[in-house]
């Protein structure tokens, strides 16, 4: 690299996923080294400590001790290959741990080493003084490597290894962890190994309670004392049932607790965290039955004719779908688990409910999911049925479980009618397909009074049945409002960044309470005091910005999603007339809000056709449970990857999507489009057929992702326009993977 001032050099160290930090967010993985070319002296500077370049003799020290340490870890590798035990052999690789404690193969071949010594003491006379010895000087080894790094992983995993034999002093370990806890008492791995002492030695969690509180009392900015705190009363919580204190006294006391800590230095970022931790115990709330499609009380028509949009919901609420089936969708308060033909029954006498597969969408980790799929498909035998009653009955037994443990135990339940045309039915095919048309001049205000408007009512329903009203007392309400007032009177003297950010997640608390029905004495959300802290937090704290820009989004859609009337004043009729009619479709537009990310969808499960452009979205995570969804506008946004695009797949309805001007293939480095599933890779089922497309001349190499999103999409028109990666191959890929699409950037293929 060229000695040049000013010469800067990032280096991203990516864990997760491969995914890079978003633009804006400063990762924890992330390296900043700025070197600066002064004659022959260079200095080098990280996480802010300047260092000099070493001299010749500094330089010339350090090789010798590194071809040292080559010469012992080759000695070592000898004795380990050919499992050599012996004294000797284990001073070796003691010398070598204690100049390097990371070297995880040494301290595996010390386990090895103990347990050979230990199976052929069990094959003899057992001489415990020896099995002794042999333990002491293991947790003499790990003692002086230690000394050496604090921060070993391998060496606190080892201890603990030597430990679980059972012939150690849990006394002595607990003086020797004071000493380590003197010299650092943050260290997360000293505390890590106390919860483990504690564990053996049977030590109560009350007792270690009050540990936590005099090392807080100590040093208020202790996180790993505060977090260890959190594990405690985890443990108390669960054992509620046992004699001790009641959850709400001991939350109480808790938040009374922190306060003190963050009102004696509110930029300290450690009690902050923790109160977080209590505001979660705080709105852990059995999951409730939010929304459902086909919404209850509903006449539902499934139709077989050829147009797209939202169709018209006059007089009935229709749904287009050639091959006779339609979805039912579920959106749960809570992402859940337990969703199955047991927990959930369908009940209709042209269908058998051990025939209903239920899915996820968009499960995390643990498989959980706020919204959950079925499909009810209709046979050619079944036909024309005219306003047959369909009923879902959601958790008639036990076993729906949200993702913190607490079991949806109320009872609740769906009924709507459905229509059904014989399949015969008359219809055009190949009938031309007018184009849609994202112009302002073709949408007109929605009349609130119309006829049409008074059926969405059923559609906005969320209180499915009085049994899915949450039985808690108002105790939560009253608790968060009392903190809420404690961090405005914080906040009045002082600019606190995260106090900011914790009276945002209070009032969104407090929003999630009142929403779920706890009795609130008239108690009003102001969505506009949340949406100006966010704002003033990117302003204060722009190296977050992407995720005060997503939390901001999310406030943003949950005050547009508020009541029917408030989602009203988005809603557009498009077409030539606002008049209810046959070509005129009704549409929600959210285009120009600055939306970075969606969110609250659960008052949306009844929109076809969707505005979401010039926006800043840069995934469209949370789309997928919109399952009648057909026309969709994504253009000028940020997304910059197919593989953000990856909801789509879910959306069988989708006719129309235009994702003109965003930046897809603009970065050179796009880590985003390894989450499709490579067709090389064992990892998948790989049923891609790539002889087809090479007698077109289509190349997948550079366009396997886009395969991955629209091999399975029907659409009839695409815009893709203003894109990098757009290229006359792409274009012969997307048209053999979507035959029928007839309209492609503007332009009829027919």
């Amino acid at each position: 690299m060229n000695q040049t001032s000013g010469t800067t050099v990032a280096i991203s160290l990516i864990t997760s996923g491969f995914i890079l930090p978003r633009k804006g967010v400063l990762s924890s993985c992330q390296i900043q080294i700025t070197e600066v070319g002064e004659g022959r002296k260079r200095y080098r500077k990280m996480h802010g400590i300047s260092r000099k370049t070493p001299s010749q003799d500094e330089q010339e020290a350090s090789d010798l001790k590194a071809a040292e340490l080559r010469d012992l870890q080759s000695q070592f590798l000898h004795l380990h290959h050919n499992k050599i035990y012996t004294k000797e052999a284990l001073e070796t690789s003691a010398k070598l741990l204690v100049v390097n404690p990371e070297h995880y193969t040494g301290w595996n071949y010390r386990k090895l080493a103990v347990q050979h010594f230990l199976d052929h003491q069990s094959e003899t006379e057992v001489d415990s003084e020896s099995i002794q010895l042999v333990l002491n000087e293991e947790l003499r080894v790990v003692e002086n490597a230690l000394k050496k790094n604090f921060k070993s992983y391998g060496a606190w995993y080892h201890r603990k290894w030597v430990l679980s034999k059972g012939h150690s002093s849990m006394d002595k370990e607990l003086r020797l962890l004071g000493k380590f806890q003197k010299l650092d008492s943050r260290n997360f791995h000293a505390w890590n190994y106390r919860r483990f002492i504690t564990m053996l030695k049977k030590i109560s969690d009350e007792e270690e309670l009050q540990y936590t509180t005099d090392m807080i009392f100590d040093n208020f900015s202790n996180y790993s004392a505060w977090h260890n705190r959190s594990v405690l009363l985890s443990h108390l919580f669960e054992k509620r049932g046992k004699g001790h204190s009641h959850k709400e006294s001991i939350l109480e006391e808790e938040f009374e607790f922190v306060r003190n800590a963050l009102f004696t230095d509110p930029d300290d970022q450690s009690g902050w965290f923790y109160h977080l931790w209590l505001l979660d115990q705080m709105v852990k709330l059995e999951p409730l039955l939010l929304s459902s499609w086909p919404p209850h009380g509903c006449c539902l028509y499934l139709s077989v004719d050829d147009y797209i949009g939202c169709g018209n919901l006059f007089p009935r609420i229709h749904f287009q779908s050639k091959d006779r089936m339609f979805p039912i969708v579920l959106y749960f308060s809570e992402a859940v688990e337990g969703v199955n033909s047991s927990t959930v029954t369908i009940e209709y006498e042209y269908y058998s409910n051990d025939d209903v597969i239920w899915r996820p969408l968009s499960a995390n980790r643990f498989g959980c999911a706020q919204a959950w799929l079925t499909y009810l498909n209709f046979p050619d035998e079944v036909h024309f049925l005219k306003d047959s009653p369909v009923k879902v009955v959601v958790a008639q037994f036990p076993g729906i479980v949200s993702t913190n443990g607490v079991s949806f135990s109320q009872t609740s339940y769906i009924e709507f009618s459905l229509c059904v045309p014989s399949h015969d039915r008359e219809h055009t095919e190949g009938q031309t397909i007018p184009r849609i048309l994202w112009k302002n001049e073709k949408f007109h205000p929605h009349i609130t009074e119309s006829h049409d408007a008074s059926l969405l009512n059923p559609l906005h329903q969320l209180k499915i049945t009085e049994e899915g009203k949450s039985k808690s007392s108002d105790w939560s309400m009253k608790t968060i409002a009392n903190e809420i007032a404690h961090c405005r009177d914080l906040l009045s003297s002082t600019n606190c960044k995260i106090g900011k950010l914790t009276l945002a997640r209070l009032l969104m608390a407090q929003s999630k309470l009142i929403s779920y029905c706890i009795p609130n004495d008239g108690v009003k959300v102001h969505y506009e005091e949340i949406l100006g802290l966010y704002h003033d937090l990117m302003e204060l704290d722009p190296v977050h910005i992407c995720y005060y820009e997503d939390e901001h989004s999310l406030v943003l859609l949950k005050q547009v999603t508020l009541s029917m009337e408030s989602i009203l004043r988005y809603c557009h009729q498009y077409g030539d007339s606002i008049s209810p009619s046959m070509d005129s479709h009704f549409c929600l537009r959210l285009n120009d809000l600055s939306l970075s990310r969606i969110g609250n969808v659960e008052r949306l499960l009844w929109i076809q056709m969707l505005d979401l452009s010039h926006n800043k979205i840069r995934s469209i995570e949370g789309l997928e449970a919109l399952q009648l969804l057909s026309c969709l506008n994504l253009s000028n946004n940020k997304i910059c990857s197919f593989a953000a695009l990856d909801p789509l797949r879910m959306l069988k309805s989708l006719k129309v999507l235009d994702i003109s001007y965003n930046e897809i293939g603009a970065h050179s480095v796009d880590t985003r489009r390894y989450l499709c599933s490579f067709p090389m890779t064992h990892a998948v089922k790989n049923d891609w057929n790539f002889e087809e497309f090479a007698n077109v001349g289509v190349d997948l190499t550079n366009h396997w992702d886009a395969f991955f999103i629209f091999r399975g999409l029907n659409l009839i028109q695409l815009d893709i326009l203003g894109n990098a990666v757009v290229s006359d191959q792409l274009k012969q890929l997307l048209f053999k993977l979507m035959p029928s699409l007839n309209w492609f950037d503007g332009e009829n293929r027919n």
